[in-house]
C-alpha cells in the first residue's frame, strides 16, 4: 500500500476508527485483529455506517471494484506507520512520559498546566499502548502547539517501539518501581524498559526532565549533558513538599504561601512537581500553573475522595503494583483526621513468580502502622496474612461486601486499593 495515498485519504477523513460501535461518518476504518476478534469481518459494516474507506489485511474481504477498500500486509503496522508519518509533519514539541506509577495523573496535570498557554493534545484516558499511541498521534491537528503522549509497557522493547512511532522531543519518567514484573522479567527488566524513553531522547538530542529527589532517576541524570532537574533547592524548578493529610500541600517558587491541592498522598507530589517544572520550561507563568494544579480534581478511581455518612474513602482502585501499594499504605498510615482507620487491599496482578513474595511483603508494611481494621481480599492476598495475622481475609470482594454491609462503619478514614481486575470500586456502596 502507498503510504502517501493513504495519508491524503486520512487528511480528508473525519478521523480514524478501529471500532464499528463508535464509528463516525467520514472515518477511516482500520480493521485490527485481536485474540478474540478479526475486524476484517466488520469492514463492510464500517462502510455501511459511513466510513470513507477501510484498511484490511485479508484478501478474502477485499472488494476489487470498490475504491474504498485498501489492502495491506498488516493493519496494525500500517496504522503505526501512518501515525509516525503524520507525526513527522508536525513541527511541535512532543512530550513523552512513562513510569511504573502515576503516568495518567502526571499526564492530566501536565495537560492542565500547559493548557494555560498552549493548544494541547494529550493521550485520552490510558490509551498508552501500541494501538493507543498511534490513535492519539492521529488526533493531533494542525492547530496543536504541544502534544503529550503517555507510554505504557508490559515487556522490554515496548517503550522503544512507542518512541519510534511518536518520536518525542522531550520526556520524563514518573518513577521506576515494581510493576508488570511478570512480563518484564523482574525489577532489572522494569528499569531497562522504562529507561528506553531516556535512551531515545539521548540518541536524538531530546530534552529530559528528571526528579532529582528520586535516587534511581537522579542516577540516570548522569547520562545527559543538560538534564532539567526538579524539585530540590538549586534545581531548575524548586517545589517544596509541606504535607499530605490527606491532600498534598506545597510551596512553589515565585508564588506566595502554601498551596493546597485536591490530590491525595505524598506520592502525588512528584507528579505535581513534574507538571510545574515542564510548565516553567515552556514559559507558563508559575501562578497560572499552580492554579491549574489547585483546580484539578482527581476522578476515575485514582486517589478519588468519596464521602459516605461519617466515613471518608480514598478510592484508588484503578490499578496496583508493589511500588504503588507501598507508597499508598505508608502515606495512609501517616494520615489523621478521623477517629478510626481501615485498609482494604486487593490482589496485585501480573507479578508472575514474584506474586507470593510481593503480597507477603504488603503484610509486613501494613503491620508497621496502627490501623484499626485491615481487610485483604483475593486469592493472592492470602499471602499477606503470613505477616499480618490480625487482618481479616476475604477470598473475594463479594464476601467482603457482605461484611462491610453488616459492619455499619462510622467515622473511618478508609483506603481501598487493588488491581483493576479486582473491581474494588464496587465496595463503596456497601460502606
Amino acid at each position: 500500500m502507498n503510504l502517501d495515498i493513504l495519508y491524503q485519504l486520512f487528511l480528508k477523513s473525519t478521523g480514524v476508527s478501529t471500532d464499528t460501535r463508535k464509528i463516525n461518518p467520514g472515518n477511516l476504518f482500520f480493521a485490527l485483529k485481536g485474540p478474540s476478534f478479526n475486524a476484517n469481518d466488520f469492514a463492510a459494516k464500517a462502510l455501511e455506517m459511513g466510513a470513507s474507506a477501510v484498511v484490511i489485511d485479508e484478501a478474502a474481504y477485499f472488494v476489487e471494484d470498490d475504491e474504498r477498500y485498501f489492502i495491506c500486509e498488516d493493519v496494525l503496522t500500517t496504522l503505526q506507520r501512518l501515525a509516525n508519518h503524520h507525526r513527522r509533519q508536525l513541527n511541535i514539541p512532543v512530550i513523552g512520559l512513562t513510569g511504573s506509577n502515576g503516568k495518567t495523573t502526571s499526564k492530566e496535570l501536565l495537560n492542565a498546566v500547559l493548557k494555560q498557554k498552549f493548544k494541547t493534545v494529550a493521550t485520552v484516558g490510558n490509551l498508552n499502548n501500541h494501538i493507543g499511541v498511534p490513535l492519539t498521534l492521529l488526533t493531533i491537528g494542525t492547530d496543536a502547539e504541544i502534544a503529550i503522549i503517555e507510554m505504557g509497557a508490559n515487556k522490554p522493547g515496548d517503550i522503544k517501539e512507542l518512541c519510534d512511532i511518536a518520536e518525542p522531543t522531550h520526556g520524563f519518567i514518573t518513577n521506576i518501581g515494581r510493576a508488570h514484573l511478570e512480563g518484564m522479567g523482574g525489577p532489572e527488566g522494569v528499569l531497562r524498559t522504562k529507561t528506553e524513553l531516556f535512551q531515545f531522547l539521548r540518541e536524538n538530542q531530546g530534552t529530559v526532565f528528571i526528579n532529582s529527589q528520586d535516587p534511581i532517576l537522579a542516577n540516570l541524570a548522569k547520562r545527559f549533558e543538560k538534564p532539567i532537574l526538579y524539585p530540590a533547592k538549586g534545581d531548575f524548578c524548586e517545589v517544596t513538599f509541606v504535607e499530605a493529610n490527606p491532600f498534598v500541600k506545597l510551596v512553589a517558587e515565585g508564588v506566595d504561601g502554601e498551596q493546597l491541592t485536591s490530590l491525595i498522598g505524598a506520592y502525588n507530589f512528584g507528579n505535581i512537581a513534574s507538571a510545574l517544572t515542564i510548565g516553567k520550561f515552556f514559559g507558563v507563568p508559575m501562578e497560572k500553573a499552580v492554579q491549574a494544579i489547585i483546580d484539578y480534581k482527581p476522578a476515575n478511581m485514582r486517589s478519588q475522595l468519596v464521602e459516605k455518612r461519617s466515613n471518608l474513602i480514598i478510592l484508588d482502585a484503578y490499578n496496583a503494583n508493589p511500588s504503588s501499594m507501598e507508597v499508598a499504605i505508608r502515606t495512609f498510615g501517616q494520615m489523621t483526621g478521623k477517629k478510626h482507620k481501615m485498609l482494604i487491599l486487593g490482589d496485585m496482578f501480573e507479578l508472575g513468580d514474584h506474586a507470593e513474595a510481593e503480597h507477603r511483603r504488603l503484610g509486613e508494611i501494613v503491620s508497621e502502622y496502627p490501623i484499626d481494621k485491615v481487610c485483604f481480599t483475593g486469592k493472592l492476598m492470602v499471602s499477606a496474612l503470613d505477616k499480618a495475622p490480625k487482618a481479616l481475609y476475604f477470598p473475594d470482594p463479594f464476601s467482603l461486601r457482605n461484611w462491610l454491609e453488616d459492619s455499619k462503619l462510622e467515622d473511618y478514614l478508609i483506603l481501598i486499593k487493588g488491581s483493576r481486575g479486582m473491581k474494588l470500586e464496587g465496595l463503596v456502596d456497601f460502606i
